[in-house]
Protein backbone atom coordinates (compact mmCIF):
# COMPACT_ATOMS: atom_id res chain seq x y z
CA UNK A 1 0.00 0.00 0.00
CA UNK A 2 1.64 3.45 -1.10
CA UNK A 3 2.21 5.80 2.07
CA UNK A 4 0.39 8.54 1.55
CA UNK A 5 2.07 12.23 0.99
CA UNK A 6 1.99 14.14 3.54
CA UNK A 7 1.36 18.56 2.69
CA UNK A 8 1.43 21.15 5.75
CA UNK A 9 -0.63 24.25 4.49
CA UNK A 10 -3.88 24.43 2.33
CA UNK A 11 -3.40 27.84 0.65
CA UNK A 12 -2.81 27.68 -2.90
CA UNK A 13 0.59 25.62 -3.77
CA UNK A 14 -0.65 23.09 -1.08
CA UNK A 15 -4.09 22.86 -2.37
CA UNK A 16 -3.20 22.37 -5.75
CA UNK A 17 -0.19 20.06 -5.49
CA UNK A 18 -2.47 18.10 -2.93
CA UNK A 19 -5.40 17.74 -5.79
CA UNK A 20 -3.07 17.31 -8.85
CA UNK A 21 -1.51 14.08 -6.67
CA UNK A 22 -5.04 12.89 -5.75
CA UNK A 23 -6.14 13.18 -9.38
CA UNK A 24 -3.77 10.29 -10.04
CA UNK A 25 -4.80 8.31 -7.14
CA UNK A 26 -1.90 8.71 -5.09
CA UNK A 27 -3.20 9.49 -0.96
CA UNK A 28 -3.04 12.76 0.09
CA UNK A 29 -2.84 14.10 3.57
CA UNK A 30 -2.98 17.97 3.96
CA UNK A 31 -2.79 19.45 7.26
CA UNK A 32 -4.10 23.14 7.26
CA UNK A 33 -3.49 25.27 10.09
CA UNK A 34 -7.00 27.76 9.83
CA UNK A 35 -10.30 26.14 10.49
CA UNK A 36 -12.57 27.98 7.48
CA UNK A 37 -12.21 30.13 4.79
CA UNK A 38 -9.65 33.04 5.27
CA UNK A 39 -8.10 36.25 3.47
CA UNK A 40 -4.74 36.80 2.99
CA UNK A 41 -2.47 39.52 2.58
CA UNK A 42 -2.32 39.19 -1.72
CA UNK A 43 -2.87 41.18 -4.91
CA UNK A 44 -5.25 38.32 -5.99
CA UNK A 45 -4.48 38.78 -9.68
CA UNK A 46 -4.31 36.04 -12.20
CA UNK A 47 -2.18 35.92 -14.70
CA UNK A 48 -2.63 33.45 -18.10
CA UNK A 49 -0.40 30.61 -16.80
CA UNK A 50 -2.40 30.73 -13.05
CA UNK A 51 -5.20 30.49 -15.37
CA UNK A 52 -4.13 27.37 -16.91
CA UNK A 53 -2.93 25.58 -13.90
CA UNK A 54 -6.62 25.78 -11.99
CA UNK A 55 -8.29 25.06 -15.05
CA UNK A 56 -5.76 21.66 -15.82
CA UNK A 57 -7.39 21.16 -11.95
CA UNK A 58 -11.13 21.48 -12.87
CA UNK A 59 -11.58 25.00 -11.60
CA UNK A 60 -13.95 27.04 -13.83
CA UNK A 61 -12.71 30.83 -12.79
CA UNK A 62 -15.50 32.37 -14.13
CA UNK A 63 -18.22 30.67 -12.22
CA UNK A 64 -16.37 31.92 -9.14
CA UNK A 65 -17.14 35.24 -10.16
CA UNK A 66 -13.30 36.51 -11.19
CA UNK A 67 -13.10 39.66 -12.61
CA UNK A 68 -11.27 39.75 -15.97
CA UNK A 69 -8.48 41.94 -16.23
CA UNK A 70 -7.40 43.60 -20.14
CA UNK A 71 -5.22 46.66 -19.28
CA UNK A 72 -2.42 47.66 -17.07
CA UNK A 73 -2.11 51.37 -15.84
CA UNK A 74 0.94 52.47 -14.46
CA UNK A 75 0.54 55.33 -12.04
CA UNK A 76 2.68 57.82 -10.11
CA UNK A 77 1.55 61.35 -9.10
CA UNK A 78 -0.14 63.08 -11.86
CA UNK A 79 0.96 60.71 -14.87
CA UNK A 80 -1.31 57.54 -15.80
CA UNK A 81 -0.27 55.11 -18.69
CA UNK A 82 -2.18 52.98 -20.11
CA UNK A 83 -1.64 49.50 -21.85
CA UNK A 84 -2.79 46.61 -23.10
CA UNK A 85 -1.84 43.25 -20.97
CA UNK A 86 -0.12 40.43 -23.55
CA UNK A 87 -2.81 38.26 -22.00
CA UNK A 88 -5.82 38.56 -20.31
CA UNK A 89 -5.92 38.32 -16.35
CA UNK A 90 -8.28 37.96 -13.88
CA UNK A 91 -9.45 38.59 -10.25
CA UNK A 92 -10.38 36.71 -7.78
CA UNK A 93 -9.85 36.86 -3.52
CA UNK A 94 -7.76 33.94 -2.03
CA UNK A 95 -11.41 33.57 0.42
CA UNK A 96 -12.97 31.88 -2.98
CA UNK A 97 -10.02 30.57 -4.85
CA UNK A 98 -8.13 28.51 -1.51
CA UNK A 99 -11.36 26.97 -0.74
CA UNK A 100 -12.84 26.44 -4.19
CA UNK A 101 -9.45 24.18 -4.51
CA UNK A 102 -9.24 22.34 -0.85
CA UNK A 103 -12.89 21.53 -2.30
CA UNK A 104 -11.49 20.08 -5.28
CA UNK A 105 -8.81 18.55 -3.36
CA UNK A 106 -11.36 16.65 -1.17
CA UNK A 107 -13.39 15.50 -4.06
CA UNK A 108 -10.38 13.52 -4.86
CA UNK A 109 -10.36 11.94 -2.10
CA UNK A 110 -7.37 14.34 -0.26
CA UNK A 111 -7.56 13.50 4.15
CA UNK A 112 -7.90 17.55 5.04
CA UNK A 113 -6.83 17.99 8.22
CA UNK A 114 -8.37 21.89 9.04
CA UNK A 115 -7.77 24.19 12.70
CA UNK A 116 -4.18 22.27 13.24
CA UNK A 117 -0.60 23.46 13.17
CA UNK A 118 2.07 21.01 12.07
CA UNK A 119 4.36 19.18 14.85
CA UNK A 120 7.22 18.73 13.51
CA UNK A 121 7.86 16.14 15.63
CA UNK A 122 5.39 13.85 13.59
CA UNK A 123 7.78 14.09 11.30
CA UNK A 124 11.44 12.60 10.58
CA UNK A 125 13.27 15.82 8.88
CA UNK A 126 14.44 13.94 6.39
CA UNK A 127 10.95 14.06 4.45
CA UNK A 128 9.57 11.12 5.37
CA UNK A 129 6.59 10.55 7.17
CA UNK A 130 5.58 7.30 7.59
CA UNK A 131 7.79 6.08 4.59
CA UNK A 132 5.48 9.58 2.35
CA UNK A 133 7.24 12.46 0.92
CA UNK A 134 6.38 15.67 2.96
CA UNK A 135 5.93 18.53 1.19
CA UNK A 136 6.01 21.61 2.96
CA UNK A 137 3.81 24.68 1.76
CA UNK A 138 3.40 27.14 4.61
CA UNK A 139 3.51 30.22 2.19
CA UNK A 140 5.32 33.24 3.94
CA UNK A 141 5.48 31.76 7.36
CA UNK A 142 8.97 29.44 8.17
CA UNK A 143 8.11 26.79 10.37
CA UNK A 144 11.08 27.23 13.33
CA UNK A 145 12.70 24.15 12.91
CA UNK A 146 12.96 23.89 9.14
CA UNK A 147 13.35 27.64 8.09
CA UNK A 148 14.31 28.56 4.55
CA UNK A 149 17.55 30.13 3.91
CA UNK A 150 17.36 33.90 1.90
CA UNK A 151 20.02 35.02 0.16
CA UNK A 152 19.46 38.55 1.84
CA UNK A 153 17.40 40.20 4.58
CA UNK A 154 14.26 40.28 5.19
CA UNK A 155 12.94 43.50 3.06
CA UNK A 156 11.51 46.44 5.66
CA UNK A 157 8.27 46.65 3.98
CA UNK A 158 4.54 46.52 5.84
CA UNK A 159 1.78 44.91 3.40
CA UNK A 160 -1.67 45.96 3.80
CA UNK A 161 -4.63 44.44 2.09
CA UNK A 162 -8.90 46.13 2.03
CA UNK A 163 -11.63 45.43 0.27
CA UNK A 164 -13.37 48.55 -1.09
CA UNK A 165 -16.79 49.06 -2.44
CA UNK A 166 -16.02 51.72 -5.21
CA UNK A 167 -18.24 54.61 -5.68
CA UNK A 168 -20.50 53.99 -9.07
CA UNK A 169 -17.71 55.71 -11.49
CA UNK A 170 -14.79 54.87 -10.48
CA UNK A 171 -15.73 50.91 -10.32
CA UNK A 172 -16.66 51.82 -13.73
CA UNK A 173 -13.17 53.58 -14.50
CA UNK A 174 -11.43 50.37 -12.76
CA UNK A 175 -13.54 47.94 -14.96
CA UNK A 176 -10.93 45.31 -16.47
CA UNK A 177 -8.18 47.18 -15.46
CA UNK A 178 -5.10 46.48 -12.84
CA UNK A 179 -3.21 49.54 -11.74
CA UNK A 180 0.16 49.57 -10.25
CA UNK A 181 0.39 53.09 -8.50
CA UNK A 182 3.99 54.22 -7.41
CA UNK A 183 4.77 56.51 -4.72
CA UNK A 184 7.51 57.29 -2.06
CA UNK A 185 8.45 54.55 -0.61
CA UNK A 186 6.21 51.51 -1.54
CA UNK A 187 3.66 51.02 -4.10
CA UNK A 188 0.01 50.02 -4.41
CA UNK A 189 -2.05 47.47 -6.66
CA UNK A 190 -6.02 48.13 -7.14
CA UNK A 191 -8.06 45.64 -9.46
CA UNK A 192 -11.45 44.70 -8.99
CA UNK A 193 -12.69 41.17 -8.10
CA UNK A 194 -15.46 38.99 -7.16
CA UNK A 195 -18.78 40.64 -6.24
CA UNK A 196 -17.93 43.90 -7.62
CA UNK A 197 -14.81 44.79 -4.69
CA UNK A 198 -11.88 46.43 -5.27
CA UNK A 199 -8.91 45.15 -3.67
CA UNK A 200 -6.17 47.61 -2.55
CA UNK A 201 -3.19 45.78 -1.87
CA UNK A 202 0.27 47.78 -0.93
CA UNK A 203 3.61 47.51 0.43
CA UNK A 204 5.00 50.58 2.12
CA UNK A 205 8.24 51.13 3.86
CA UNK A 206 8.28 51.06 7.48
CA UNK A 207 9.75 54.01 7.99
CA UNK A 208 7.11 56.01 6.34
CA UNK A 209 4.42 53.97 8.48
CA UNK A 210 6.36 55.54 11.61
CA UNK A 211 5.99 59.17 10.70
CA UNK A 212 2.41 58.40 10.71
CA UNK A 213 2.31 57.08 13.99
CA UNK A 214 1.70 53.70 12.84
CA UNK A 215 -2.04 54.60 11.64
CA UNK A 216 -3.67 53.31 8.59
CA UNK A 217 -6.44 55.50 8.20
CA UNK A 218 -3.25 58.12 8.40
CA UNK A 219 -1.57 56.41 5.82
CA UNK A 220 -4.22 56.09 3.44
CA UNK A 221 -4.81 59.51 3.53
CA UNK A 222 -1.13 60.63 3.53
CA UNK A 223 -1.25 58.54 0.18
CA UNK A 224 -4.23 59.69 -1.11
CA UNK A 225 -2.98 63.33 -0.90
CA UNK A 226 0.19 62.30 -2.74
CA UNK A 227 -1.45 60.77 -5.04
CA UNK A 228 -4.29 62.37 -7.14
CA UNK A 229 -5.14 59.27 -8.97
CA UNK A 230 -6.04 57.25 -5.85
CA UNK A 231 -7.59 59.61 -3.97
CA UNK A 232 -10.25 60.16 -6.82
CA UNK A 233 -10.78 56.20 -7.04
CA UNK A 234 -11.23 55.89 -2.98
CA UNK A 235 -13.37 59.15 -3.20
CA UNK A 236 -16.81 58.21 -1.32
CA UNK A 237 -15.29 54.33 -1.66
CA UNK A 238 -16.82 52.24 1.70
CA UNK A 239 -14.56 49.64 3.09
CA UNK A 240 -15.29 46.37 4.15
CA UNK A 241 -13.37 46.18 7.34
CA UNK A 242 -12.85 48.34 9.75
CA UNK A 243 -8.85 47.49 9.57
CA UNK A 244 -6.88 45.70 6.76
CA UNK A 245 -4.48 42.69 6.83
CA UNK A 246 -1.28 43.04 7.36
CA UNK A 247 2.12 41.46 6.84
CA UNK A 248 5.61 42.53 7.79
CA UNK A 249 9.15 41.63 6.58
CA UNK A 250 8.10 39.69 3.32
CA UNK A 251 11.68 38.29 1.69
CA UNK A 252 11.17 39.37 -1.64
CA UNK A 253 13.30 38.49 -3.95
CA UNK A 254 14.42 35.60 -2.47
CA UNK A 255 15.12 32.17 -3.68
CA UNK A 256 15.94 29.16 -1.96
CA UNK A 257 19.02 27.29 -2.15
CA UNK A 258 19.04 24.38 -0.26
CA UNK A 259 18.12 20.82 -1.80
CA UNK A 260 16.08 19.65 1.73
CA UNK A 261 14.77 16.20 1.71
CA UNK A 262 11.25 17.53 1.06
CA UNK A 263 9.43 19.51 -1.22
CA UNK A 264 9.07 23.33 -0.55
CA UNK A 265 6.29 24.59 -2.38
CA UNK A 266 5.32 28.30 -3.61
CA UNK A 267 6.70 31.03 -0.87
CA UNK A 268 8.97 28.46 0.91
CA UNK A 269 10.56 28.11 -2.58
CA UNK A 270 10.92 31.53 -4.20
CA UNK A 271 8.98 34.85 -3.25
CA UNK A 272 8.90 37.16 -6.26
CA UNK A 273 7.72 41.13 -5.74
CA UNK A 274 4.38 41.19 -5.71
CA UNK A 275 3.63 44.21 -8.42
CA UNK A 276 4.67 41.46 -10.83
CA UNK A 277 1.49 39.64 -10.40
CA UNK A 278 3.55 36.73 -11.03
CA UNK A 279 3.29 35.24 -7.12
CA UNK A 280 0.50 32.81 -7.31
CA UNK A 281 2.11 31.29 -10.85
CA UNK A 282 5.33 30.86 -9.01
CA UNK A 283 3.02 28.87 -6.16
CA UNK A 284 1.10 26.74 -8.67
CA UNK A 285 4.22 26.21 -10.67
CA UNK A 286 5.68 24.59 -7.78
CA UNK A 287 2.93 22.99 -6.98
CA UNK A 288 2.43 20.72 -10.32
CA UNK A 289 6.47 20.21 -10.37
CA UNK A 290 6.38 18.42 -7.09
CA UNK A 291 3.81 16.53 -7.94
CA UNK A 292 4.96 14.80 -11.42
CA UNK A 293 7.94 14.58 -8.79
CA UNK A 294 6.36 12.59 -6.55
CA UNK A 295 4.23 10.67 -9.11
CA UNK A 296 7.56 9.96 -10.93
CA UNK A 297 8.80 7.68 -8.31
CA UNK A 298 12.35 8.37 -9.08
CA UNK A 299 13.20 7.77 -4.99
CA UNK A 300 12.86 10.63 -2.17
CA UNK A 301 16.35 11.89 -2.48
CA UNK A 302 16.89 12.22 -6.45
CA UNK A 303 13.55 13.21 -7.08
CA UNK A 304 13.44 16.51 -4.14
CA UNK A 305 16.71 17.39 -5.00
CA UNK A 306 16.04 17.62 -8.87
CA UNK A 307 12.73 19.47 -7.77
CA UNK A 308 14.64 21.99 -6.46
CA UNK A 309 17.19 22.19 -9.08
CA UNK A 310 14.68 22.69 -11.52
CA UNK A 311 12.44 25.23 -9.93
CA UNK A 312 15.85 27.54 -9.16
CA UNK A 313 16.25 27.41 -12.68
CA UNK A 314 12.68 28.04 -13.77
CA UNK A 315 11.80 31.29 -11.01
CA UNK A 316 15.25 32.69 -10.64
CA UNK A 317 15.80 34.93 -13.68
CA UNK A 318 12.01 36.95 -13.22
CA UNK A 319 12.38 37.22 -9.51
CA UNK A 320 15.36 38.67 -10.02
CA UNK A 321 14.14 40.99 -12.71
CA UNK A 322 11.38 42.07 -10.53
CA UNK A 323 13.77 43.10 -7.47
CA UNK A 324 15.71 44.95 -9.91
CA UNK A 325 12.27 46.40 -11.37
CA UNK A 326 10.94 47.46 -8.03
CA UNK A 327 14.40 49.21 -6.92
CA UNK A 328 14.14 51.20 -10.49
CA UNK A 329 10.81 51.89 -9.84
CA UNK A 330 11.96 53.33 -6.40
CA UNK A 331 14.56 55.43 -7.29
CA UNK A 332 13.32 57.08 -10.98
CA UNK A 333 9.72 56.72 -10.98
CA UNK A 334 9.04 59.45 -13.16
CA UNK A 335 11.94 58.47 -15.39
CA UNK A 336 9.68 54.97 -15.75
CA UNK A 337 6.79 56.99 -16.40
CA UNK A 338 8.36 58.87 -18.98
CA UNK A 339 9.87 55.46 -20.75
CA UNK A 340 6.50 53.91 -20.55
CA UNK A 341 4.93 56.74 -22.30
CA UNK A 342 7.17 56.91 -24.96
CA UNK A 343 7.04 53.28 -25.42
CA UNK A 344 4.38 51.39 -24.25
CA UNK A 345 5.83 47.90 -24.94
CA UNK A 346 8.29 48.17 -22.69
CA UNK A 347 5.64 47.57 -19.83
CA UNK A 348 4.42 44.41 -21.45
CA UNK A 349 7.88 43.48 -22.18
CA UNK A 350 8.66 43.30 -18.37
CA UNK A 351 4.85 42.07 -17.76
CA UNK A 352 5.84 39.42 -20.54
CA UNK A 353 9.71 38.77 -18.72
CA UNK A 354 8.47 38.36 -14.61
CA UNK A 355 6.22 35.29 -16.11
CA UNK A 356 6.62 31.88 -15.67
CA UNK A 357 8.67 30.96 -18.66
CA UNK A 358 6.76 29.24 -21.47
CA UNK A 359 8.98 26.18 -20.93
CA UNK A 360 8.93 25.61 -17.51
CA UNK A 361 4.88 25.82 -17.75
CA UNK A 362 4.64 23.68 -21.02
CA UNK A 363 7.09 20.80 -19.22
CA UNK A 364 5.44 20.61 -15.85
CA UNK A 365 2.04 20.05 -17.95
CA UNK A 366 3.25 17.21 -19.89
Amino acid sequence: MTAPAVIIGGGLAGAAAATALARSKFPVTLIERQPGPTDKVCGEFLSREAQIYLQRLGLDLAALGAHRISHLRLVYENSVVRVALPFAGMGLSRRVLDEALLAKAVSYGVKLERGRGANLSDFCLNGRSSDGPLLLATGKHDLRAIPRQPLAPKENLVGFKAYYTLAPRQAAALYGHVEVILFGGGYAGLQMVEAGRANLCLLVQRARLRRVGFSWPRLRDDLCSENPHLRSRLDGAVAEWEKPLAIYRVPYGFVHRADDAFYRLGDQMGVIDSFSGDGMSIALHSAALAASSVLAGSGPAQGVKAYHRQMRRDISAQIQLARWLYQAGQQHSGALLRLARVWPGSLRLATHLTRVPERALMRSLT
